[in-house]
């Protein structure tokens, strides 16, 4: 009777089935090589006519020569959470826009106004610096002539000295006076 009871067990494994294993090839996301690498970056810069540093007979015209600013190079910074790669690229952080924020702001509204405030104080000094060169000038000018009547006025007292010298000395006004009066008899 033990017999029996392992027959059911044989058909047991029978009955089941092995699951098959299907291997589906997944396909790797769609990103683009800007997200992977950043892209060489290029300027253009105008030329004008010029002689040859090599060789003065020879002189190049106008033409524009073009230079690799910065060459292509892997992008390091991680991706997103999910581990694809981003879509769009990054910037480089030279060509990228500043941040803005309220502090940011602020700081750059008090800057303009402290510029503001310089610009007024230097049209009021520059207005006081015009006053003070015309008032200078016009001390310059005041001195002078303060010189010129000096040298007059030194002048004419040599000149007064010189009358004064020349004419003989006259005696002041005489006390005795010439009247058909009697002289009195209490004066001297």
């Amino acid at each position: 009777m033990k017999v029996y009871y392992l027959i059911p067990l044989l058909f047991l494994p029978a009955c089941s089935s092995t699951p098959k294993l299907v291997l589906r090839p997944q396909q790797p996301p769609t990103t683009s090589a800007d997200g992977i690498r950043y892209p060489e970056i290029l300027h253009a810069y105008h030329v004008g006519r010029y002689a040859d540093p090599n060789d003065d007979l020879i002189m190049h015209e106008q033409h524009v020569v073009y230079r690799v600013e910065d060459n292509t190079r892997w992008n390091f910074h991680p991706g997103p959470d999910g581990g694809n790669l981003p879509t769009s690229p990054s910037c480089d952080a030279a060509f990228a826009p500043l941040p803005v924020n309220d502090a940011i702001l602020a700081e750059v509204n008090s800057q303009k106004f402290a510029t503001a405030q310089i610009m007024m104080q230097a049209r009021t000094l520059s207005a006081a610096l015009a006053q003070f060169q015309t008032a200078l000038q016009q001390t310059k000018t005041n001195l002078q002539e303060t010189v010129i009547l000096r040298a007059s006025v030194n002048a004419m007292k040599q000149r007064l000295d010189a009358l004064e010298s020349a004419q003989p000395q006259q005696p002041p006004f005489s006390t005795s006076t010439s009247t058909n009066e009697p002289p009195d008899p209490l004066s001297p």
